[in-house]
């Protein structure tokens, strides 16, 4: 077990187990197992239980973001911040299959139930079709006339964020209840809610890059494992065989559709690829370990996870292709000239984009949390019925993560850092290969006008090291022993181990049952609901947060 919590039937490690250079019998991670012969109900049932785990618990999760994210999901009856775009562009994809220009007063008609204000004309948009096409699934299903069909589909992304993200922590800490707390702190988290109740795309984005990271995930044990087993050799071998970078690079290639930045994601885990190949080559003993990784397998890897993103960025611009009146649609006669075209005037677009913005918040701020964006406020009037038992409230959908997890989450981080230059151990890099390929680009864009809210890429990713450290501080850690100690020696350092890690346990639990008492209190803040404006006061950490 390498979990947070701790085995009831656990064998204690004989006496002299415990030595130093002896991970393996010092750690409980690596204790032995017993499992008794049910005799109860209770017990088959407890047994039951653990058996499932591996289902169950991410269900359960799935249910608890679920309702968070989509009871209610109507409210509030208005176009928020940017879905002024999404939303009608998803509504217009659907029916001309490219995204057309609207008249005047088109908000207005579209939340009075009459969206058929648009026109044939092909309108300019800087972001890839898919995000828009998983909204208009919704808006298929629900309608236009309500904020259940315009949301419905990013409310559903969202919910399968969370055990996405379990189903990654069990496989990189090989603990369901490390995948447990990484995915009940996303479930509540007020970021992931608020941007699965709101039609943007970056839930949907965030989606699709950890999707993709699951699948790196799997396919990296397996390419170790026969780098490994090949042994020493010249070269070492070319591994073709790897369906799971596939599945990676169709996922990135489906990021890279909703949004461009997508595309970072691409390029850094195709060279995060390279790197892990060259140190298992040179693990393995292979004597041109770098020249082999780069030469030899960086082409493979290459045309096993590009062509597929590249495929599948291609698909989702089929109704601009088949049609005629999207932007630029005829600017050449060849449509992959066209799309060409249509791609340059974007690039344009996002190289010079610095227009101002009250909420905008460069790279730098985002571990910071400096400026948090406000996508929807509304103070009712003083004695308004809306208020329930306040004579003056607020409400506001904002883009606050739980403070506790996020600032801890980065502080978790710099910690994981360490332990990857102490141990070598690929897990611990793995969120971080994550907040690298999601955070590191924006910050070659500092007069570019980008906003907090883009962090919902990250956030996995923050809480899955945030969980990888919590695990590691509840381990029984390894005492160092004089050569050839005594038998009470040992017992002393096993049992000064044990008291650790019950200290290190409890300070944990604290810190969990802060963290969620914290999201519960910033969850109004996800949902809309209106709360008294002292209350509302407190939220505001910092002046900026206002």
């Amino acid at each position: 077990m390498r979990g947070i919590g701790h085995p009831a039937n656990v064998r204690s490690p004989p006496v002299g187990a415990v030595s130093a250079g002896s991970e393996r019998a010092a750690s409980p991670d690596y204790a032995e197992v017993v499992t008794p012969a049910p005799t109860a109900p209770r017990d088959r049932a407890v047994l039951a239980i653990r058996r499932h785990s591996s289902w169950l618990l991410p269900a359960a999760l799935a249910v608890l973001a679920g309702l968070l994210r989509i009871v209610g999901l109507g409210h509030p009856h208005e176009l928020v911040f940017d879905e002024t775009y999404y939303v009608k562009d998803a509504w217009t994809l659907l029916n001309l299959g490219y995204e057309g220009q609207w008249g005047d007063g088109a908000n207005e008609a579209f939340l009075a139930g009459d969206p058929g204000v648009y026109t044939t004309e092909g309108s300019f948009v800087v972001h890839p079709p898919l995000g828009k096409w998983i909204i208009a699934l919704g808006l298929a299903v629900f309608g236009a006339d309500t904020g259940w069909g315009w949301r419905m589909g990013t409310a559903v992304v969202g919910t399968l964020l969370v055990p996405l993200l379990t189903l990654v922590a069990k496989r990189v800490s090989g603990s369901m209840a490390v995948a447990g707390v990484a995915g009940l702190l996303l479930a509540i988290d007020p970021l992931a809610v608020a941007l699965s109740r709101v039609s943007l795309l970056d839930g949907i984005l965030a989606f699709f890059v950890l999707l993709g990271f699951w699948f790196l995930a799997i396919d990296g044990p397996a390419a170790r494992d026969r780098i490994l087993r090949a042994g020493p050799a010249t070269w070492g071998p070319v591994i073709w065989s790897r369906p799971w970078l596939v599945a990676a690079g169709v996922s990135f290639g489906a990021a890279s559709a909703v949004k461009w930045s997508g595309l970072y994601v691409l390029a850094g885990a195709g060279l995060g690829l390279v790197a892990m190949d060259a140190l298992w080559r040179r693990r393995a003993g292979v004597r041109e370990w770098y020249v082999s990784a780069i030469a030899r397998q960086a082409p493979a890897t290459f045309l096993l996870l590009v062509p597929a993103a590249a495929v599948v960025y291609l698909v989702s611009w089929t109704g601009w292709l088949r049609t005629t009146g999207g932007y630029d649609r005829l600017s050449a006669e060849n449509p992959l000239a066209a799309l060409w075209n249509y791609h340059e005037a974007i690039y344009g677009f996002h190289v010079q984009l610095s227009a101002s913005h009250p909420y905008a918040s460069p790279a730098w701020q985002w571990p910071l949390l400096l400026r948090p964006t406000a996508m929807w406020v509304s103070r009712p009037e003083v004695g308004s019925t809306t208020c329930g038992w306040s004579d003056d409230c607020m409400a506001e959908i904002s883009s606050i993560p739980n403070p506790v997890v996020w600032y801890a989450g980065f502080a978790a981080a710099l910690y994981l850092l360490w332990l990857v230059i102490r141990t070598r151990r690929a897990r611990y890099a793995f969120p971080l290969a994550g907040l690298a390929v999601t955070y590191l680009p924006w910050l070659l864009y500092p007069e570019r006008t980008v906003f907090q809210f883009y962090t919902v890429t990250m956030l996995p990713f923050v809480i899955l090291s945030l969980a990888l450290a919590l695990q590691h501080l509840t381990r029984v850690r390894e005492s160092v022993l004089l050569p050839d100690p005594t038998e009470l020696e040992i017992a002393f350092a096993a049992d000064a181990a044990r008291r650790a890690r019950g200290r290190w346990r409890a300070v944990v639990a604290v810190f969990l049952v802060v963290a969620i008492a914290v999201a519960l209190f910033y969850l109004p803040l996800a949902l809309g609901i209106p709360e008294p404006y002292g209350l509302w006061r407190l939220h505001s950490w910092m002046p900026s947060w206002v």
